[in-house]
């Protein structure tokens, strides 16, 4: 069944997300701080919204994809937001990657207002969202999932209901941790192999078919391999994701050690390189405390690193 959606945030992820939507058949209205993000959206049929306001008035679900809670609590609890222009029967679905205490706060206000809220954080990358086969993490009502399940269809391939509002937020969380940590690891295990003398594309090789593999090793290694270190994410979002979970924890009364060992790492590298700087600036901090670059074959020293490397 389609659906009448107004879509803020059309980022790195949300803008697939928005046109995913659109390929599926749904009317989709589209807001973000920068109209030049929309448009091809609005070539291939979207709608422009000015104001948030505005694109409330015509739509019955409201989603969004946002870079963090700052952001979240802006566009939905701020003077002219989201929740004051809720109405009774509205959807709201939130899937950046936030805190358990606003996705509450943002399930209260929308009953306040005779609307529903469900939170749903996403994973598996710009890839996953331009392919639609995002994992979609869902809290909320039971009910007001089911009616939104040709919503979420056309973005993920593997979509979990969990429980009440704030269980999905944790689980999103929890795969960050374990993304995070690997990634702050990944660049030691390489750096090994390169010391040992076995070839960078034979090390990786060799990692994939292991015990020790994960996303980072079939996803990453190849951003640290080609210099870029993967700028589709940013080192503040990391700091941000790992700063939620080892929250989380604490207020579960657990403490994190690997977590809270990666968040000093990420801060180090954000330190170093800038907080808007790609997410796997924390294998550079490897590469530089060594003193080689990992590049396949071997590495090479960085001091005899060339323009563009």
């Amino acid at each position: 069944m389609s659906q009448r959606i107004l879509f803020i945030g059309l980022g790195n992820m949300g803008h697939p997300m928005a046109h995913n939507l659109l390929k599926a058949g749904h009317a989709v209205v589209v807001h973000d701080l920068d109209p030049t993000r929309a448009e091809d959206l609005l070539k291939a049929g979207a709608t422009w919204a000015d104001s948030i306001a505005e694109g409330m008035q015509s739509v019955d679900v409201i989603l969004s994809s946002l870079p963090g809670p700052v952001q979240v609590e802006a566009v939905m609890l701020g003077a002219q937001g989201v929740c004051e222009h809720l109405r009774p029967g509205m959807v709201l679905i939130d899937t950046s990657t936030s805190s358990v205490d606003l996705a509450k706060t943002l399930d209260r206000a929308a009953r306040a207002k005779g609307a529903n809220y469900l939170e749903a954080p996403i994973t598996n990358a710009i890839d996953g969202a331009r392919e639609g086969r995002l994992s979609i993490f869902v809290g909320g009502d039971q009910a007001v999932y089911e009616a939104c399940t040709s919503i979420f269809e056309p973005l993920g391939k593997h979509i979990f209901h969990l429980g009440p509002v704030g269980t999905a937020a944790t689980v999103k969380l929890l795969t960050n941790l374990l993304w995070f940590v690997s990634a702050a690891t990944i660049a030691e295990a390489l750096m090994l192999g390169v010391k040992a003398g076995v070839p960078l594309e034979t090390v990786w090789a060799a990692l994939k078919v292991s015990a020790g593999n994960s996303w980072v090793v079939e996803h990453d290694v190849p951003s640290i391999f080609a210099g870029h270190y993967d700028p589709s994410f940013t080192l503040a979002l990391c700091v941000k994701d790992l700063e939620l979970v080892n929250r989380i924890a604490q207020q579960s009364g657990i403490d994190l050690f690997m977590g809270q060992h990666a968040l000093s790492r990420f801060k180090e590298a954000m330190h170093q390189y800038g907080p808007q700087a790609a997410e796997l600036n924390v294998a550079r901090l490897v590469e530089e405390q060594v003193g080689l670059l990992l590049r396949p074959p071997h590495g090479m020293p960085i001091e005899a690193k060339t323009h563009g490397t």
